[in-house]
Formats: C-alpha cells, structure tokens, sequence
C-alpha cells in the first residue's frame, strides 16, 4: 500500500533542545528555509529576507484571527482544583471546552471574577460542553472574551512545558490580530516585524481572512492510516474581495497552513463562512494556492501531512532532516519555510 497513507511514515527524530520555547529577537532574524520546488534547490536564509524570494507578481494570503486567554484555572464545588480551556462557541451560549478534572453533567466549576461554568455534555473524544454565567447572569462569547481577557492565560503549545508570562502577551498574537477566537496562534506570521509587514504591503497586495484556530491544531494522528484520522473544524471568514481573488489566476501566497486550509476549503465549496474541516495530505493536495510560508511541525501531525501535499512526503521528511542538520528551532515559536 501506498507510504503516504501511513501515519507511521511522517515522523521524524527531533532533539529536544530544538523545541523553541522562546521566540528569536528581532522576531524577523528567525531562520528561514526556502525551497524551490522548480528547481529543486534549497536556500537558507533569515526571515528579514523573506521578500527577497516572494514571486513579484503574487498575492499575500494572512489570518487575522486573535489568540484569547483561553486556559483558566478555578475550583468545583468539591474545592478541588479545576482547569479549563475554552476551545470554541457552539451557539450563543454553549462553549466546547477541555477540562483537566473530573466532571460530570451539572458540575459548577467556579472561576475568578464570578466567572462559572456548568457542564452540560460530555463528548466520547474527551472534550466537554459548557456554559457560562459571569455576574449570576448568561453571557454570550464577546462578553465571556472579556472576562477570560481578565482572568485567564494564554494558551501555548502544551510541548514548551513552561507557564505563560507576560511576554507571550506580546509574542503569541499576530501585528494584525483582530477578530477574538484562537486557542493557538497563526505562527508562521510571528515572525514579521512592523518593518518588514509594511515592506511587504508596499510591494504585494494583502489579504486578510480568518480562521478561528482550535485546539485540536495539536491533536496528534492516532490512527493506523491518515485518511481515517478525523479532523477538527474551526469557525472561518473570508471576505467577498478575497473570494474574487480565488476565483482568479492570481498567483497566491499562504502565510501559514491555517490560511492554506481555508483557503483550499473556499476552492472545494465556494463557501465564504461556516466550520473548515478540510485535511489536506498527499492524497488531498492543493488546488489553488501556489505558495506556502510555514513553521516546521510535529512528527505525525496533521500539519507536517498539509507540507506534504505541496511537495511530498519525503521531500519534507528530507528539508525537516536539512533543518535539523542546520539547527533551526521548531514549533511555534521557531523558524520557517518558504515552499515557492
């Protein structure tokens, strides 16, 4: 049977000590590996360059979707210790959570400033339904944005194995984050200073569109055969103007696989709005973006399965193995990939 369709067949060894924990400072002089597909050849470079390899004539694809402190830590009726983080609003006033604790329908869970949540479904995948009162009163998702603002932490990757701190305020959110949703960051725009993001709007037509990034972003393949993994949806937006530009020949860069999704999801349904749960793989390649601005990801992801679909899963496993050899840092706050 055919390598790709293996789970087992996209991992990759990777030294702790190039998980990045922190991002590099200036953000732009991350490592950036830039690999032409035409030419089979591989530059290596810093982010600062980035424009210097970005085709003249191409479009820039972003996710303006903000990062919320979605982890809070609070305690049930019981005093023992809770802690919850919001994953996305199903309706106006029911919230997929993960809770790490035992809970069961109808169990209070109480937080600072007021905030309480009440179980009300439990989901055979682990997660659980929630909602929420904040003053002794029903509130909807931009209130509870504000109160989870107040109280909460942002959320990093669970494989930093570090707390948040009051830079990751700072560097876990886009330049341009804007609508309130994510419970992981965009990354592969972290890197842009304000420098840089100008010089790129100077010299290519932007798009912005948004992608509620989930937790499941993180949920690792655990099946045997890749098709049958099953993927996570998340909330998306793409404005009419940026649909016309799909609709056109225009060639396309995606800054990051959250946009490369979204976008390939508009292709396939030429829905502008609703849940994208598109899984793109070598068995499911793109058909409309033709570049791609992206991180180095985990062994067996979901993610290092969407880097195949460009270029094929050896290839990948080959450029991540060039990276190791060439220390680059990995995951969220490491460097990047340019795929032309």
């Amino acid at each position: 049977m055919d390598n790709e369709l293996f789970t087992k067949n996209y991992d990759y060894e990777l030294p702790k000590e190039f998980i990045a924990t922190t991002p590099v400072y200036p953000r732009d002089y991350a490592k950036l590996l830039v690999y032409n597909r035409k030419t089979d050849t591989i530059t290596h470079t810093i982010f600062k360059n980035l424009l210097n390899f970005v085709p003249k004539e191409c479009d820039v694809f972003l996710n303006d979707t903000r990062v919320i402190k979605a982890r809070i830590f609070g305690e049930k009726e019981s005093r023992g210790k809770v802690e919850l983080l919001f994953n996305k609003p199903l309706d106006a006033h029911h919230y997929l959570v993960l809770i790490r604790g035992k809970v069961k329908i109808g169990t209070k869970l109480f937080f600072d400033d007021t905030l309480v949540a009440t179980v009300t479904k439990l989901n055979k995948d682990g997660s659980r339904i929630v909602s929420f009162t904040h003053k002794n009163r029903d509130i909807r998702f931009e209130e509870l944005v504000l109160a989870l603002d107040a109280i909460g932490h942002i959320p990093l990757p669970p494989y930093m194995h570090r707390e948040d701190n009051k830079d990751d305020e700072r560097d876990y959110q886009t330049l341009f984050a804007k609508h309130a949703g994510a419970v992981a960051a965009p990354t592969a725009s972290l890197h842009f200073t304000p420098e840089l993001f100008e010089e790129l709007e100077k010299k290519h037509k932007t798009h912005k569109i948004t992608l509620h990034v989930g937790a499941g972003t993180f949920k690792p393949v655990e099946v045997e055969e890749i098709l049958t993994h099953p993927m996570h949806s998340e909330f998306f937006h793409i404005s009419q103007e940026a649909a016309n530009i799909l609709d056109s020949k225009t060639p396309i860069l995606a800054i990051g696989t959250t946009v490369t999704r979204t976008l390939e999801h508009y292709v396939r349904t030429g829905e502008t709005k609703g849940e994208c749960d598109l899984f793109l793989n070598p068995h499911n390649p793109p058909q409309r973006v033709t570049h791609l601005l992206t991180n180095f990801h985990l062994p067996k992801s979901t993610l290092i399965m969407l880097v195949s679909a460009f270029i094929g899963r050896e290839k990948t496993l080959q450029l991540y193995q060039e990276a190791i050899e060439n220390k680059y840092r990995f995951f969220s706050y490491g460097d990047a990939m340019l795929i032309l």
